[in-house]
């Protein structure tokens, strides 16, 4: 399969963009800054729903589904490094020498089999500017 006929199936089969879409994610989300954030101690919930969880601060105690998990400076990091792992993602996949080579190699096998299949929810779609 040449380059081209990569891109072409690319475009046209839902196997291969599932396949592009997790592999995506790992490559420009996981094992990110993510990781750091989601390091740590999780609270155990004997109601399920974490209502019975509380942070106790010095200004009070805040409900677990009230606490914000990141910092402002954490978000900033975190979003700065998928950035940076999204535009190396896409350099690679619109790069001449790789782009067709991972497109190829998505299409032989799917690299995360035991991820789920993604799917397609109900997204708005963005406004366009005429309609904004």
């Amino acid at each position: 399969m040449s380059a081209h006929d990569a891109v072409r199936a690319f475009i046209t089969d839902p196997v291969l963009q599932k396949r592009l879409a997790k592999y995506m994610v790992l490559q420009c989300f996981r094992n990110s800054r993510l990781e750091d954030l989601h390091a740590g101690i999780s609270p155990s919930s004997a109601a399920g729903d974490y209502s019975d969880v509380q942070v106790s601060s010095p200004y009070g105690t805040i409900p677990w589904p009230e606490v914000s998990r990141f910092n402002d400076d954490e978000m900033k990091a975190l979003m700065v490094d998928v950035v940076n792992r999204a535009y190396r993602f896409i350099h690679t996949l619109f790069d001449e020498d790789t782009g067709g080579v991972l497109l190829r190699q998505l299409a032989e096998r799917d690299f995360l089999p035991r991820w789920n299949e993604p799917t397609l929810p109900d997204i708005e779609k963005p406004k366009s500017r005429s309609e904004a």
